[in-house]
């Protein structure tokens, strides 16, 4: 049984648990296995991965994972082969730390905004620098689309229930909601004040290029 969504840790071991309850005697075995594809680019990531990341208990179910990845695996793509629980947390992770790159360089763009600096030149130096990278680090009106949102409420909200918080994720979540309030702020400034009598005209409702979503997820905590 594979699960590729990206799902609060401990759900697969709360699977296994149903499962065995249901029928104590079953023969399965439980894999882990987050996809980390982009709107706009899935079947470009899924053929050129890069790294499959497998979550499983035994040695036989990652040998049968690896026999479905054999034909990236024979281009040489990275396997990782872990626990269940640390591949739900690797998608979590990885989520969580690209969202907060995103509140990191629009905090970065408010305050080139004030000292008369340009965040453009800023992020391009910055994404020369090799243990940082030019990706994720485009100034805007922050991170939204079905993703990143829940992820990162999912994430801080398992780190309080665990007694563990996550400063720095919170953070970002309070950044991303300050940006979009700074974007209208933005706006009401460009047209006098005051949004009084005006049409405003909005060209480009998805969240990123090359996609058509327009949903923005609600900030739900995921863990109760």
């Amino acid at each position: 049984l594979c699960t590729k969504s990206t799902v609060p840790i401990g759900t697969g071991k709360k699977i296994e648990e149903i499962i065995q309850s249901i029928n104590p005697e079953a023969e399965f075995d439980y894999v882990s296995n987050p996809e980390f594809l982009r709107e706009g680019a899935a079947v470009k990531d899924f053929l050129h991965p890069d790294r499959v990341v497998l979550g499983a208990r035994t040695n036989k179910a990652i040998d049968i994972m690896r026999e479905v990845y054999r034909p990236l695996y024979i281009n040489e793509t990275p396997i990782l082969s872990t626990s269940v629980e640390t591949a739900e947390m690797i998608k979590y992770a990885a989520n969580a730390f690209l969202a907060l790159k995103i509140s990191y360089i629009n905090e970065i763009a408010n305050l080139c905004e004030v000292v008369d600096a340009d965040v453009h030149e800023v992020a391009q130096a910055m994404g020369t620098d090799g243990r940082i990278s030019p990706k994720f680090l485009h100034p805007g009106p922050g991170f939204g689309g079905s993703c990143f949102p829940k992820d990162t409420h999912a994430i801080a909200a398992l780190a309080r229930k665990k007694g563990s918080p996550m400063n720095t994720i919170e953070a970002a979540i309070v950044t991303n909601q300050d940006q979009k309030k700074r974007m209208v702020d933005k706006m009401r400034n460009l047209i006098g004040g005051n949004f009084s009598g005006k049409t405003v005209g909005v060209l480009g409702l998805a969240f990123k290029p090359n996609t058509d979503d327009v949903r923005e997820s609600a900030s739900i905590e995921m863990i109760q």
